[in-house]
C-alpha cells in the first residue's frame, strides 16, 4: 500500500485581524518524531502565545495514530480544526503546527476555528508530497555464498537490508515493499535455509 507523505517541510503565514498564524507541515512517522518537530517550532518561535498542533501517523485511510492539542486556546478551537483538515487531505505521516501571535483583536471561538482551519488548509494545499511505500520485514537464513545475491536482489526490489548476523550462516533481516514480498520469496526459495 502506498500513500502520499510530505516530501519537504513547508511553512506559510496567514494573517487575520492583526493576529499572525504561522502554519508548519512536515513528515512525522511516529509520535516521537512529531513531538521533536513541535519542540523545534517552539525554539524557532519562543515568544509566540500558542503552538497548536495535530498529527496523522500512517495511511490517511487507516491511520495508526491521531492526536491534537489546543495549547491554551479555548478547547476545540485549534487542534481539532487542524486535525479535521489533515483527515480530509489524503496525506499520511504528517505533523502540522500552527503558531499564533496575538494581534490585540479577539477573534472569538468561531473566528479561531476558522483561522486555524484556514492556516492548516493553506499549508497542506502548498505541501509537496511523495509516495510512501509500506515495507514488510522479512528474516531469512542463507549460506555465505548467497549473501551477495540476496543483497543484489533486495536492491532490485527497492528493499533495504536492516541487519545481518553472521554465525553458521547469514541471518538477514530485510524490509521490502509489501506488494513485492511474494515475488521476492519466489526468487530466493531455492537458496533460503529458513524464514
Amino acid at each position: 500500500m502506498t500513500y502520499p507523505v510530505p516530501a519537504v517541510q513547508h511553512e506559510i503565514l496567514y494573517e487575520i485581524k492583526k493576529s499572525k498564524f504561522i502554519a508548519f507541515a512536515t513528515f512525522a512517522d511516529s509520535r516521537e518524531a512529531a513531538m521533536e518537530q513541535l519542540a523545534e517550532i517552539k525554539i524557532k518561535y519562543p515568544d509566540a502565545r500558542h503552538h497548536c498542533w495535530a498529527y496523522l501517523i500512517g495511511s490517511p485511510d487507516q491511520p495508526r495514530s491521531l492526536a491534537m492539542a489546543d495549547d491554551g486556546e479555548p478547547s476545540g478551537t485549534a487542534g481539532k480544526p487542524i486535525l479535521n483538515v489533515l483527515q480530509h487531505k489524503n496525506v499520511g505521516d504528517v505533523m502540522v503546527v500552527v503558531t499564533r501571535y496575538f494581534g490585540g483583536i479577539k477573534l472569538g471561538a468561531g473566528g479561531l476555528v476558522r483561522a486555524y482551519s484556514a492556516a492548516a488548509q493553506q499549508v497542506m494545499e502548498q505541501l509537496e508530497t511523495k509516495q510512501e511505500v509500506s515495507l514488510h520485514e522479512l528474516s531469512l537464513d542463507v549460506d555465505f555464498k548467497h549473501e551477495q545475491f540476496v543483497r543484489h536482489l533486495t536492491q532490485q526490489f527497492q528493499g533495504k537490508i536492516q541487519s545481518c548476523n553472521y554465525a553458521h550462516c547469514v541471518t538477514m533481516t530485510l524490509a521490502l515493499p509489501e506488494q513485492r514480498v511474494g515475488e521476492f520469496k519466489a526468487h530466493v526459495a531455492a537458496i533460503r535455509l529458513s524464514t
